[in-house]
């Protein structure tokens, strides 16, 4: 699954909603959004803390 589908498919599995998942990884809600609709990728620091979120959740992401 693409980052755009495994932050979507992790957001819905939490329960919460884009800010809450921005505010939780340390990112404005803006970068949430743009991720979730392919625009752009997440950088690097980003991309490990939802690595562990999608560890937790049991989601795996293809680069």
């Amino acid at each position: 699954m693409s980052y755009a589908e495994a932050i979507k498919f992790l957001r819905k599995k939490m329960l919460i909603t884009q800010t809450e998942l921005a505010m939780k990884i340390g990112v404005a809600f803006i970068s949430i959004n743009r991720w979730e609709n392919g625009h752009c990728e997440p950088t690097m620091k980003a991309k490990r803390k939802l690595a562990s979120l999608f560890k937790e959740y049991g989601i795996e992401v293809q680069e």
